[in-house]
């Protein structure tokens, strides 16, 4: 009998230790699973201001200046670019002009080739001749194929040698995913790229030709041949939304409907590429959709030095002891708005500063931080060289300082002996 209590018991003790052991586990779960869920709930809060009304195959959002990922889906995929090509042209183009290989006086001429394009055109005649400024306006506006290979010939003799020119520069410029079959855009087999690829394109051509371009990519409506040939901006979002700039549309079949819109509001300028929408009307919306995420949730940030903080700075073995720092421009970063007021900025000089210092070599540096990460940097540079002191330097230095001193008791001795004559006269 005893014995059966004694079992009992112990039976009861381990059911006991077991029910324990299950709540502290369900209690810890639940801990765990509060202390996670702000995190997960800030995520889905995040995807749903911008891709929850998504159909595009793949999307991204850049700040134009900094070149900061503000949102990405999908964007290393490769995927059919429609005339989204054209921005490699753009860039081929405009280095050309800088190279002074074109102008935009400059007439081009139109060959048997470039006539037949079709698609997106200006309908341009075998033999026919236009400037490239024209020719600029017809390929940035109504995304003219018949132009693009005109200036496809004009730089490279013809568009397969000018098609080389567009993956090698696809390679120095560092993209991801992309390959070029040909310089308008039709879907052919191995012709793609990305979103990130797009994005990048865009804004080599907004941060070295942004005034050129823009003043193309904003057109509306405009006329080509004395009013004979009219244009109309394929970007809708030229005319509808508040601080467009451009850039560049592109519908294939392969492709869907594409769109690399570029947009400036306070400051802050974004890059956002939509990739693969079913609809014309699609693409433009959710460009809104993704522009309105980033100026709404998104500032620039660059916060100015305290007065006075850049001081001189001690070298250590040179010609002078101090040597004067410089900064160009202060650093600059993009944070939610709600972080901008926690970011600090700090200035580093290298410490134990020897010469010789030559003009313009960084001698410190200016940072961004937020919450103890660093988000952003300039060089301090110095304003001025400093000379290494030599041995044979410093016995120069020494000696000018002696005759000095002793031409010094000269001239003083020789004052005095003056005021005393003049005194006994």
């Amino acid at each position: 009998m005893k014995m059966k209590k004694g079992y009992a018991a112990c039976k009861m003790r381990l059911k006991r230790q077991i029910i324990r052991r299950v709540i502290c586990g369900v209690l810890c779960a639940a801990l765990l699973f509060s202390a996670a869920a702000p995190v997960f709930a800030q995520e889905t809060s995040a995807q749903k201001k911008v891709a929850m009304s998504y159909t595009a195959k793949s999307a991204l959002l850049m700040e134009q200046d900094t070149g900061k990922v503000l949102f990405a889906q999908n964007e290393t995929q490769a995927l059919a670019p429609a005339s989204l090509t054209k921005l490699m042209d753009l860039i081929l183009i405009y280095e050309a002009i800088d190279a002074g290989m074109l102008s935009l006086e400059q007439k081009l001429t139109c060959s048997p080739y470039a006539k037949t394009m079709g698609g997106s055109e200006i309908w341009l005649k075998e033999g026919e001749q236009m400037t490239v400024e024209e020719l600029l306006k017809a390929l940035i506006v109504a995304s003219a194929n018949d132009a693009a290979v005109v200036f496809a010939e004009a730089i490279a003799t013809t568009e397969q040698a000018f098609v080389e020119r567009m993956n090698q520069k696809a390679q120095e410029m560092g993209l991801v995913n992309t390959h070029f079959v040909n310089c308008t855009g039709f879907d052919e087999e191995g012709h793609y790229t990305c979103a990130q690829d797009v994005a990048a394109m865009a804004r080599r051509l907004m941060t070295q030709y942004g005034e050129q371009i823009t003043r193309f990519s904003t057109i509306w409506m405009d006329s080509l041949r004395g009013g004979e040939t009219e244009l109309v901006n394929t970007n809708r979002l030229i005319r509808f939304y508040d601080g467009a700039t451009g850039l560049k549309t592109g519908t294939t079949d392969a492709a869907g409907h594409c769109l690399c819109a570029t947009a400036t509001r306070n400051g802050m300028s974004l890059i956002s590429v939509i990739m693969g929408c079913k609809t014309s009307d699609d693409r433009f919306e959710e460009s809104k959709q993704l522009l309105d995420y980033g100026f709404s949730g998104f500032t620039v940030c660059q916060p100015q030095l305290p007065e006075g903080a850049l001081e001189p700075a001690a070298v250590a073995r040179g010609e002078q002891t101090q040597v004067l720092p410089k900064l160009e421009q202060m650093p600059q970063a993009v944070v939610r708005r709600e972080e901008a007021e926690q970011v600090e900025i700090l200035l580093e000089m290298f410490p134990d500063l020897q010469a010789p210092i030559e003009q313009g070599e960084q001698i410190g540096r200016a940072v961004l931080r937020l919450n103890g990460e660093e988000i952003a940097e300039q060089p301090v540079t110095a304003a001025e060289s400093v000379g290494e002191l030599t041995f044979a330097k410093s016995f120069g230095f020494l000696f000018r300082g002696l005759v000095g001193m002793e031409s010094g008791k000269t001239t003083k001795s020789s004052t005095e002996n003056g005021i005393s004559q003049k005194s006994q006269g």
